[in-house]
């Protein structure tokens, strides 16, 4: 595992897997532009809709999908997709006078 390529969030989360051979971690990838060995890399991992024209992608990894990924020379970094919540919990927001 290259931990220099995994963003903290992602780092800490790996110390978390139960099973490290489940994918339960998902990520987005940063690559250099992929060659053909490197989509077919990326497509064994279940990742969808790889061309050579991107160079973000986002999957639902393991953690010995997300070691692998990290020794790969093309891969820039590997970060934790964070969950998205409502802002302020839903409730309405208070207005601010200046």
């Amino acid at each position: 595992m290259n931990y220099q390529k995994l963003g903290a969030a992602l780092a800490m989360a790996l110390n978390d897997v139960q099973d490290p051979a489940t994918p339960s971690l998902t990520v987005f990838i940063h690559t250099e532009p992929i060659s053909e060995a490197a989509i077919a890399i990326l497509q064994s991992f279940d990742v969808s809709d790889v061309t050579s024209d991107k160079d973000t992608f986002t999957a639902t990894l393991s953690a010995n999908a997300i070691s692998q990924l990290s020794e790969q020379t093309w891969v820039k970094s590997l970060q934790l997709s964070q969950k998205l919540g409502l802002l302020n919990n839903g409730k309405r927001m208070q207005s601010f006078k200046i």
